[in-house]
């Protein structure tokens, strides 16, 4: 069974077939990562890359993989979930990680990247769907359910697209059903809204991991100083690329810009191995 703490764990790399153009395949995705010593999550709003990553690893590459529930696959049922760790497979050394809905309703502001879509006929607004609380501010009765499944099922929970109040509605019903691997994906992205205090307080749920992305920065969101400031604001912090557009960086690349930055804030060793292979490396093991 692959060791995923050697190297750098990447749990968020958008590959190809996705609801965009994308820079690689899920398997020259792997294979990125192979030739840099480490091990990738990919991921697609299409929905499910579980099977595409057990041929992979069937291969000998170094990845697995995740599933979004939009509506568009199958939305957010616990039976997606399950589906996916079936074709997941029965030996994978990581975990499946469920992202909840991204595709939903206010939709998600415009950004500085350039997108072209993959196919045609798909049009990803006409797929936005509801988000994880009603009407009233409760969590949804199918978001409950996945989370019960969830904490029998080998996977980590990522909050997706939720903002602020639906991803703190989110990790408290998690902590509460015992769910034991939660990520804030993108937390400080302005669409999640969570401020570095904000994660210092959600520092003692263990199960709680805060996802800091390279994207983020790179959008401008973050400056050096927010970067190293959120950097040292949660002990469960795993830093992943975001990756995979046409008009971003390739993965050595990433690599190389994201040892420049670790350098400027000052980090050791030690928090970088932390941040980039050993708390990633924590939040996928079975």
């Amino acid at each position: 069974m692959a060791d995923l703490s050697g190297g750098v764990v990447d749990v968020h790399y958008h590959a190809g077939p996705d609801l965009y153009e994308r820079r690689l395949t899920s398997c020259r995705a792997a294979r990125a990562y192979a030739a840099v010593g480490g091990w990738v999550v990919v991921k697609s709003h299409l929905g499910s890359t579980a099977s595409r990553a057990w041929e992979a690893r069937e291969a000998g590459l170094p990845v697995s993989g995740a599933v979004v529930l939009n509506d568009l696959a199958g939305g957010v049922r616990a039976q997606v979930v399950e589906q996916s760790v079936y074709e997941h497979g029965p030996d994978s050394p990581a975990r499946l990680v469920v992202h909840l809905p991204t595709l939903t309703e206010p939709g998600h502001p415009a950004t500085a990247l350039r997108r072209r879509p993959f196919h045609p006929r798909l049009t990803a607004d006409e797929w936005l769907g509801a988000r994880v609380l009603d009407d009233e501010g409760r969590l949804r009765k199918e978001v409950g359910e996945v989370l019960r499944a969830a904490r029998d099922l080998p996977v980590a929970i990522a909050t997706g697209h939720c903002n602020r109040e639906e991803a703190l509605r989110v990790v408290d019903e998690a902590v509460r059903l015992g769910v034991s691997r939660v990520l804030l994906t993108h937390a400080t992205h302005p669409m999640s809204g969570f401020t570095p205090a904000d994660l210092a307080d959600l520092a003692e749920p263990e199960c709680v991991y805060v996802e800091l992305t390279a994207l983020t920065r790179l959008l401008g969101h973050h400056d050096a100083e927010q970067f190293r400031t959120v950097l040292h604001a949660h002990p469960r912090i795993v830093y992943s690329s975001d990756l995979g557009q046409l008009d971003q960086p390739g993965v050595a690349e990433w690599m190389v810009m994201s040892a420049d930055w670790f350098a400027e804030a000052g980090l050791t060793e030690e928090r970088i191995k932390e941040v980039t292979s050993t708390n990633p490396a924590r939040l996928l093991a079975p």
